[in-house]
């Protein structure tokens, strides 16, 4: 494109690196993305291979250098230059008066002294430490034991913000000493945090207990991309100055700095004349904090003085110029007036409780969770039970437990429907798992994320139909199952695109846009033509994978043959066990999903066989790939792999044929060589597919 070349490459890398970030921002700050994935790919393959061409214009900020292809095999350990200690935490005003007391006795003050203290929310995320040097972030790690952290820079560099929040700053604002170490709290905003759970179970998996928990498994991931689709943030609360302190003499000061530098502290911190000040902000902050956009569950006190603080020193846990006070959490008595089964976006049942109202921390609560079947049965939860609830975390509404001292002998048990409670599709629990799921395809309850999963990239491929615009089209009727996308009038993708205008808010009919919906309607129309194995994965049904699809694809080589399949005949395939043999049967022979497959082929969805070629090096072999690959990504290596009679393996054996080792390469690369088996790098792969 005329756009892309430049006989200047230092010109052009900066213009790259400038709309990458832009896309970032966008896409994990704001969540609305402004390229496709393939558009954001080949920009960012476009300045690596540019750096590559000119070492000189690499520099240690760049977004290809958190692009290394490949997760993490482990976390490497980190020695933080100064202990991160935990807090000891209070409960009562006794408390609280002695620590105060401590302070003062342990500086010599008298005994009417009120120390300035700052009070902050305790914030319930996971603390880490960032370090920049000549204002460029090197590296980030976690608590750990307070001595040992894990290495997680790979990670903390995705962090983006929510709301106010900017993110880790890649360089830091303003005049940055030469070392400068930052301690935080990695978290999520309520808010998201239920986003985040309602994604995650879209895509079959388990939601977090609690924000906390959510934060700390996002963080901690092997694979930097599982971070950057979190929603997280990052609150800065402490920095360090190896042999300097600045010019600042308070921790009030040393916050002030942290934001001029680029980052957000808490805008509720406070800074107090004596222990009574704190108290009454302790007061204020036990209703207050339930209008916070994240979890807390207490406030942090610190001594101001940065001098005292030096004085006062630490004991072999805790600093002795901070403590913790912690509220105490809220439990109230209700009556479980029903139990019945809400269905979410991926089909999965879930018992709730429909209980007496009952106002527990600042909010009224008339429902509760109890997760799935299990934990159901393990609390023996029954309808007309007395329990005792709480908000768990503050946020999430739990049922602690029945009082079974109060029941009378009326109450019953809670069964889980044999069909689904919105479409009346069957209802199944799958081998190994703890939930029941409807099967149904034309779901009302589940249709916004069969509709994403259906134009995903790895399944149709519809550029451009994200979430939003599936939950636009459910929400106003348009679109009852996956055929009917094909069929959404012009002008009504026209209106999804349309944002308020002027004429508008004038009462005048505002001007449809064209181009958006015109590339939408042309990538439906594009998606007609798709393989056999995209086609099933797209369907969504049970078990059945991108890896299970792809191998029904080549197994039966057409839609009609894969529906009328019995048990015994999925059976044969490869790789196929019984378990996933009778769900797959189940899906094909529950009327509404055949009628779904008949209307896509009916609205011109052409699932074509893949053509596979047995001849080449890969033909019946056992394949590994590890390691980042820059000309093409691993769904693609796998796909030609696959395509020429191969077989992907995750782990390596004595059964492996070869491994594909490209950059980062880890543990993976040595077990291969450890066995003998070949090793090719990512030109002599590239090699073998063109033979």
């Amino acid at each position: 494109m005329a756009e892309e070349e430049s006989a200047d490459p230092a010109a052009r890398v900066a213009e790259l690196r400038a709309r990458i970030r832009e896309a970032d921002h966008a896409y994990y700050v704001l969540d609305q993305p402004i390229h496709s994935d393939a558009e954001y790919d080949r920009l960012m393959r476009e300045l690596a291979a540019l750096e590559a061409a000119h070492p000189e214009l690499a520099t240690e900020d760049s977004p290809t250098r958190r692009v290394s292809g490949a997760p993490s095999e482990r976390f490497l350990r980190v020695v933080h230059r100064e202990p991160m200690l935990s807090l000891g935490n209070v409960q009562t005003d006794a408390e609280l008066d002695e620590f105060d007391a401590r302070v003062r006795r342990l500086l010599g003050l008298p005994g009417d002294a009120r120390p300035a203290y700052v009070a902050e929310p305790k914030l319930d995320g996971l603390a880490v430490e960032l370090v920049y040097e000549e204002g460029v972030f090197v590296r980030g790690s976690t608590r750990g034991d307070g001595v040992n952290g894990e290495d997680v820079t790979a990670n903390l560099r995705t962090v983006g913000g929510i709301g106010a929040n900017r993110g880790v700053p890649a360089r830091l604002a303003g005049d940055p000493p030469p070392r400068l170490e930052v301690r935080g709290e990695v978290l999520l905003q309520k808010k998201h945090f239920e986003a985040m759970n309602q994604q995650i179970l879209r895509q079959g998996g388990e939601p977090f207990a609690n924000p906390r928990n959510a934060a700390a498994g996002s963080l901690r991931q092997l694979d930097w991309r599982v971070t950057a689709t979190r929603p997280l943030s990052f609150i800065a609360y402490e920095a360090l100055v190896p042999g300097a302190e600045l010019a600042w003499r308070t921790h009030w000061e040393k916050l002030d700095h942290l934001t001029r530098l680029g980052f957000d502290t808490n805008p509720v911190n406070r800074r107090l004349e004596g222990i009574a000040a704190v108290k009454a902000f302790r007061d204020e902050m036990a209703d207050a904090r339930f209008q916070l956009p994240y979890d807390t569950d207490g406030v942090v006190v610190k001594v101001d003085d940065l001098d005292w603080r030096r004085r006062l020193g630490a004991a072999s846990k805790f600093p002795r110029w901070a403590v913790a006070f912690k509220y105490p959490p809220q439990e109230e008595e209700t009556l479980v007036r029903e139990i019945w089964a809400s269905v979410g976006r991926t089909g999965v049942l879930t018992p709730v409780v429909e209980v007496n109202p009952v106002r527990i921390s600042g909010a009224v609560v008339s429902r509760a969770t109890l997760h799935n079947e299990d934990e159901m049965r393990r609390k023996d939860i029954l309808v007309g039970d007395w329990v005792l609830i709480r908000r768990a975390g503050e946020v999430i509404p739990e049922v602690v437990k029945p009082l079974k001292e109060r029941r009378t002998g009326a109450e019953r048990p809670f069964t889980f429907p044999a069909t689904c409670p919105v479409c009346g599709a069957k209802v199944v629990r799958e081998e190994g798992e703890k939930v029941w799921r409807c099967t149904g395809a034309a779901c009302p309850a589940q249709l916004v994320g069969r509709l994403r999963q259906f134009a995903s990239r790895r399944a149709m491929d519809v550029d451009g139909l994200g979430e939003k615009l599936c939950q636009y089209l459910v929400d106003r009727g348009l679109v009852k199952d996956f055929a009917e996308l094909y069929g959404v009038p012009f002008e009504e993708w026209q209106r999804a695109f349309s944002r308020p205008r002027k004429k508008e808010e004038a009462g005048e009919e505002p001007e449809l846009p064209e181009k958006a919906a015109t590339n939408l309607v042309a990538a439906l129309e594009r998606s007609k033509a798709t393989t056999l194995r995209r086609f099933v994965f797209a369907l969504g049904v049970p078990q059945v994978g991108e890896a299970t699809a792809a191998t029904l694809a080549r197994h039966f080589g057409d839609v009609g043959r894969l529906l009328d399949a019995s048990e015994d005949a999925l059976l044969a395939v490869r790789d196929i066990g019984p378990e996933t043999a009778r769900e797959i049967r189940a899906w094909t022979q529950e009327p509404q999903n055949r009628r779904v497959v008949e209307r896509l082929l009916a609205a011109g969805v052409r699932p074509d066989p893949e053509q596979l070629d047995a001849r080449g090096p890969f033909a019946g072999k056992t394949v590994v790939l590890t390691g980042g690959l820059a000309g093409l990504s691993r769904d693609d290596a796998k796909a030609e792999i696959e395509r020429r009679g191969g077989k992907v393996s995750g782990s390596v054996s004595r059964k492996t044929d070869l491994v594909v080792a490209g950059e980062d390469a880890g543990s993976k690369l040595a077990k291969a060589r450890e066995l003998g088996v070949r090793v090719v790098d990512e030109t002599q792969f590239l090699a073998m597919l063109r033979e």
